[in-house]
């Protein structure tokens, strides 16, 4: 029934950054703090109550109510957040068949349907854009190309497809883009896309944008087709390239058109074309975004000069290469850069580079180190490491990597400036992380420091049950005493947040309570009066509130031969154990405990006693024990001197339902006199939590009986009065028939 919390936790308040400081950590803050849209909560409740609202076909799918019907930007955002939750299916995609919904900007990004299903539910629509990234085997893309080339107003005005990753099956060979003549932007990421398929797509009569990352290409030749209209280019990662350095060059200094050329490179292939590149004068008039990140051998003089040349230029990626670090990348107006040389270029590769892993692991490394000794609050900053988190979340090292990069932002008090969401975002991912990676010890360690945040620990919304399973198996793996005291101390609180019913069905609760009396005995025998001991002792009382089985573990281990010694716990409310703790040795310590100076000691030992006595069938062969007992626990209370005292220890209750059946004991003064002082302390000391506790819990009716009956003493009479005053004066508004 009682809790421990840890004192002096910080107060709540978000100070967000100075907006002319750091103006994207603000905006960050301003859009994690607010509340969703109404819209966003509206589409929320749809998707998460789609089967009951919806009819079913035949064929088992969902179908719209009739009468209903979406406005395009309405249709595009509850497509795309059913994309991102997951919940796009064969069956929930039918909804998207007919006129109700009109889509515009289709998002299936890693969704799971079949062809049949997307060419019903979106191959009708007036589509300008189709984001398919990632979508399963079960839709390659002739599959999704036929599709859209079906609908003859596709063919001529679907603007932007995206296929990155999307897979291809194993007896197609030329794609055939041909028909779909409105294509302003291609980008085939990760396919086996070939060369055939480049002189293919090049012939496409409005194409301005491609991204040929990672495919199949050895010849880029065919680019020459569309050289007077490609303004970006994209072919980061051409690892089947058979032309020679000169030939690459050759065609690139054809495209006089383009905009934005990205030639990064994986930097263990220790490509130099970006290095041959920064050496031509007369090649890229227009261009104003480069990304060379990756490439060998490039200096800051090359980039310099190629840039001073290039006036117009607006951005540059140098992340993973020897350049970025002169004077010149931080002073030029209007230029941004994606490197490793300051918070910066760093911000700016999270950010760009947020689908690439080998990228993102790099930023990440360099966040790593310039966060070593952060002192201020970078939300912006951790908003990205999320972003990275998120994307890759089968990447190791990006998770090691991002999980230590959030641990040094949240730190040190840094977490105080975070939004409540963000924090809430960064602890999921960490323990999906530590589901996908369940025995990588590093990242282990990072999630458990993290959860030592008092911040992210009391005040953010994560999984408490997982947390709890995690941690309690950290704690039995006999780490160093560093983080053993760390894994007891979030145990201790996390024990506090769970349900009775969950501490229940923790399967590690055993061994949990087993490790922290082992500690206990441990800490007793070499006589070492330590955090780790004060921690472990809050936990098990935690542990064992409300929850039989854990003091039944308790029992079972020899707690009480332990514990006896430090201090008592909550097992005299369990009735079934009570028997095992009326015993000589256990009564007389208790007794001795009783009277101790220390007002919680003597406190915690008088409802122990109180539990017990009101027990009669546990004293058939000690009533004269039993009454002695009742007399020191009345002399006791007499030597309080105030029902508003101030203990150490900062307790609070779950529920105050265990009070009850001794506040209704009139037949023994003693025990009901405890109950009342115990209920007045807690009220005098946070009404607004307890007395609209015993509102809820229906107590207040108790305390008028004690006030009117005539075999309450007059002390508890006198208390209950008081209890009741605060209620009134506390709760004026709050009606209540039983009221007295």
């Amino acid at each position: 029934m009682v809790h421990f919390l840890h004192p002096g936790h910080a107060p709540r308040n978000i100070v967000p950054p100075d907006a002319q400081k750091d103006a994207l950590g603000c905006c960050v803050v301003q859009e994690e703090a607010s509340p969703y849209t109404l819209v966003n909560i509206c589409l929320n409740f749809l998707i998460a109550n789609l089967e009951k609202l919806c009819s079913e076909r035949p064929d088992g799918t969902l179908c719209l109510p009739e009468h209903w019907s979406f406005p395009q930007e309405i249709a595009d955002q509850f497509l795309r957040m059913m994309t991102w939750q997951g919940k796009l299916t064969d069956r929930t995609a039918s909804i998207f068949r007919g006129n109700q919904m009109k889509l515009k900007l289709a998002n299936i990004q890693k969704a799971k349907i079949s062809t049949p299903a997307f060419i019903k539910a979106f191959c009708h629509h007036k589509l300008i854009e189709l984001n398919a990234t990632a979508v399963h085997a079960v839709l390659p893309v002739p599959d999704i190309l036929s599709g859209l080339c079906s609908n003859s107003w596709m063919q001529q005005n679907l603007q932007c497809l995206l296929l990155d990753s999307t897979s291809i099956s194993q007896n197609s060979r030329v794609l055939f883009f041909g028909q779909l003549t409105g294509l302003c932007v291609l980008s085939v990421f990760n396919v086996c896309f070939h060369t055939e398929d480049l002189a293919n797509v090049s012939q496409l009569p409005r194409l301005e944008s491609l991204d040929i990352s990672s495919t199949l290409v050895t010849d880029i030749s065919a680019l020459l087709t569309c050289k007077d209209r490609l303004k970006s280019l994209t072919m980061h990662y051409l690892k089947c390239l058979t032309m020679t350095k000169p030939q690459i060059l050759a065609v690139i200094r054809q495209l006089k058109c383009l905009l934005h050329l990205d030639i990064s490179d994986h930097k263990q292939l220790k490509s130099h074309l970006a290095f041959h590149l920064l050496q031509q004068k007369d090649i890229l008039p227009n261009i104003v975004s480069l990304d060379i990140s990756g490439s060998n051998c490039i200096t800051d003089a090359a980039v310099e000069l190629f840039i001073r040349q290039r006036p117009a230029m607006q951005f540059v990626g140098l992340l993973a290469t020897d350049a970025g670090y002169s004077d010149f990348f931080t002073t030029k107006q209007g230029l941004r850069v994606a490197g490793g040389a300051n918070m910066s270029q760093i911000s700016e590769a999270l950010s760009r580079y947020r689908n690439r892993s080998c990228f993102m692991k790099e930023a990440l490394y360099r966040l790593f180190t310039e966060t070593l000794s952060m002192k201020v609050t970078m939300p912006a900053i951790l908003k990205l490491v999320t972003v990275g988190m998120r994307n890759h979340p089968l990447d190791l090292p990006v998770q090691f990597t991002a999980s230590a990069c959030a641990l040094n932002l949240t730190r040190h008090g840094l977490a105080k400036g975070m939004p409540v969401r963000l924090l809430s975002e960064v602890t999921c991912l960490l323990f999906k992380a530590l589901k996908n990676f369940p025995h990588y010890q590093q990242l282990q360690k990072n999630c458990l420091l993290s959860l030592t945040n008092s911040r992210i620990l009391v005040d953010v919304p994560f999984d408490r049950f997982d947390a709890a399973r995690f941690v309690m198996r950290w704690l039995c793996k006999h780490e160093n005493p560093k983080m053993q005291t760390m894994a007891v101390s979030v145990t201790s609180i996390l024990a506090l947040q769970l349900s009775p019913q969950q501490t229940a069905h923790l399967e590690e609760l055993f061994m949990a309570v087993k490790e922290l009396l082992a500690i206990v005995k441990q800490k007793t025998t070499e006589n070492l009066d330590d955090v780790t001991l004060l921690f472990t002792l809050k936990a098990l009382w935690n542990l064992t509130d409300e929850s039989p089985a854990a003091c039944k573990h308790f029992i079972e281990n020899q707690g009480l031969e332990i514990v006896i010694q430090v201090l008592e716990n909550n097992i005299a409310e369990v009735r079934e154990l009570s028997s095992k703790l009326v015993t000589e040795d256990v009564l007389k310590h208790i007794n001795s405990l009783l009277w101790s100076r220390e007002m919680e000691v003597s406190y915690f030992a008088a409802g122990i006693i109180a539990h017990l006595t009101s027990d009669r069938w546990l004293w058939i062969s000690r009533d004269v024990q039993r009454r002695i007992l009742l007399q020191d626990l009345h002399s006791t209370i007499q030597n309080w001197t105030s029902s508003s005292c101030k203990m150490t220890a900062l307790v609070t209750y779950r529920s105050l339902k265990t009070f009850f059946p001794l506040l209704g004991n009139f037949s023994q003064p003693e025990v009901q006199l405890w109950a009342v002082w115990a209920v007045y302390h807690v009220c005098s000391k946070n009404p607004s939590k307890y007395c609209k506790m015993l509102v809820e819990e229906e107590g207040l009716q108790l305390l008028c009986d004690i006030q009117e009956h005539s075999e309450a003493t007059s002390q508890a009479q006198q208390i209950a009065a008081s209890i009741l005053d605060d209620f009134r004066m506390h709760f004026m508004n709050y009606q209540r028939p039983s009221l007295c």
